[in-house]
């Protein structure tokens, strides 16, 4: 896979982390309870994970925005040696999908070192982009 592929799977598998508190989102609140604007005490009827999934998701969203916005910069210039970008997108895609299951289930240390894996990505790619 060219980094190109491995940032579309970063982006597709960002797309999927909604899925798990949804589903939740139904059993907690039933299916009609589930399209309805929640309101701050019906979030507090959703399980602690599935409450952490949803800020997981965000916190995927928000810096895929960053580390796309990266690599597709890079791309355009033509920057960046073809081995470090697949290596910095293959650092990210492993990094969010060890990211996200951490923070949901409340595993600290995994967490932090899965999103500073993940912020590494994002610096090895400006680096590429700034010593063009």
């Amino acid at each position: 896979m060219t980094s190109l592929q491995w940032l579309a799977a970063a982006a597709l598998m960002t797309a999927v982390f909604w899925v798990p508190y949804v589903l939740e989102r139904m059993v907690a609140l039933g299916i009609i309870g589930t399209f309805k604007t929640l309101e701050p005490e019906d979030e507090l009827k959703q399980a602690l994970w599935a409450r952490r999934a949803k800020r997981a998701h965000y916190n995927a969203v928000e810096n895929l925005v960053v580390f796309a916005t990266l690599v597709l910069v890079a791309q355009a210039m033509g920057a960046g040696d073809e081995a470090k970008m697949l290596l910095a997108t293959q650092l990210y895609f492993w990094s969010r999908l060890i990211h996200f299951p951490a923070l949901t289930f409340g595993i600290p240390v995994v967490r932090t070192l899965a999103y500073f894996g993940g912020f590494a990505a994002q610096i090895m790619v400006a680096i590429e982009i700034f010593s063009a």
